[in-house]
């Protein structure tokens, strides 16, 4: 059995989905399901006598301890986090609660329970922790990609608090020789994101005759990883990485972020024509032809990073891995998919998949 951390938020829930789509070893699931982990994610598995889901946080020490000692993981692949910059210019403490004292906590309770094992358990157990680029800061335009021996400069809460668990992991190996790896991700997007980010929320928005805002001139670049890519990074790391080591997991494509969009408006007019849909500019009350003439310029967030690109020729040298997806492929695909998934997203923007959660757990913590 593995334990992942944050399995109903979405690369955690891909990860698991994905995980089940390869194999049969059950899952532990463990998930606070605040405003980002939604159980709708996982329907597929409601049958699945192998996905365990525990509804619980990674700030809660006897829970954890109780968990590992119940289920006895082989792995640990520790996703739960908060993730998104702007909550975190507004709201930093829940930032270094989750990710750095909840990071910590799972590393005290994996250290008990990895020490507690005999040969040959304990020589296989591994502890897998999911972070950003973002903890690297920011390039400028003819900069070299980040390489893992890229030096930490974080810029906002978010990235400051998750290279502060980054080093927490380090040091569990170089202290403890705790068998640690730690994989650093470029931009995800694909199916279950959160529409707070910019790909799912510029499809949604669109879709609804919303303003679709740009932060700045749109100029910041990003490195934009398919979801399920990252998956299979993640779990070929598990498989075969060395322990101690990072390695970056990047899709080879930068792109500015006014250029996503125009990409995404592009794709929406020929899947889904606002002319089909009778779009209403939501703002003139005029009828959309073109989903681009949404696009709208809004200021620029404080600490705005102007560019990210990952160097990920190490884990294709080390380990063989490459990404699968061109970006093309990629978001046609995601613009397919939340197409074809209103319900999800209406699920999500009106708050309703919540409600199973209220009704199942009520105000009891598990």
């Amino acid at each position: 059995m593995i334990f992942v951390t944050g399995g109903a938020g979405f690369i955690g829930s891909n990860f698991v989905l994905h995980w089940f789509a390869q194999n049969e070893e059950p899952v532990l699931n463990l998930d606070a399901l605040t405003y980002a982990g939604n159980l709708n994610n996982l329907t597929s598995l409601a049958n699945n006598s192998n996905h365990h889901f525990i509804r619980g946080n990674i700030c809660d020490s006897t829970l954890l301890n109780r968990l590992f000692n119940e289920y006895s993981p082989r792995a640990v692949v520790h996703f739960a986090a908060e993730s998104h910059v702007d909550r975190s210019i507004s709201s930093p403490e829940s930032f270094v609660q989750t990710n750095v004292m909840g990071t910590f906590r799972l590393l005290e309770a994996a250290r008990s329970y990895w020490s507690s094992l005999q040969p040959p358990e304990k020589d296989g157990f591994r502890y897998l922790h999911v972070s950003t680029d973002e903890v690297y800061g920011t390039l400028l335009p003819n900069d070299a990609a980040f390489t893992e021996k890229t030096p930490y400069a974080p810029n906002s809460p978010y990235s400051a608090s998750k290279a502060a668990s980054d080093h927490l992991v380090r040091s569990y190996f170089h202290t403890y020789e705790m068998p640690v790896l730690t994989t650093n991700c470029s931009n995800n997007y694909g199916p279950f994101h959160f529409p707070e980010k910019l790909i799912p929320l510029m499809i949604v928005n669109a879709l609804a005759g919303q303003t679709l805002p740009i932060y700045g001139d749109g100029q910041q670049i990003r490195d934009w990883l398919y979801v399920e890519d990252h998956c299979s990074g993640i779990r070929r790391v598990l498989e075969a990485g060395t322990c101690g080591e990072t390695y970056n997991i990047g899709g080879w494509n930068e792109k500015a972020n006014i250029d996503i969009v125009r990409t995404l408006c592009t794709l929406l007019d020929e899947l889904a024509p606002a002319n089909d849909r009778s779009v209403i500019n939501q703002k003139t009350g005029a009828p959309v032809q073109h989903y681009a003439e949404l696009i709208t310029y809004v200021p620029d967030r404080p600490g705005h990073d102007r560019r990210y690109a990952i160097d990920a020729r190490k884990i294709e040298r080390e380990l063989g891995w490459k990404p699968a997806e061109t970006f093309d492929t990629g978001i046609r695909k995601t613009v397919e998919w939340y197409l074809n998934n209103q319900q999800w997203v209406a699920g999500v923007m009106d708050g309703s998949y919540r409600d199973w959660v209220a009704q199942q757990y009520g105000s009891k913590k598990t």
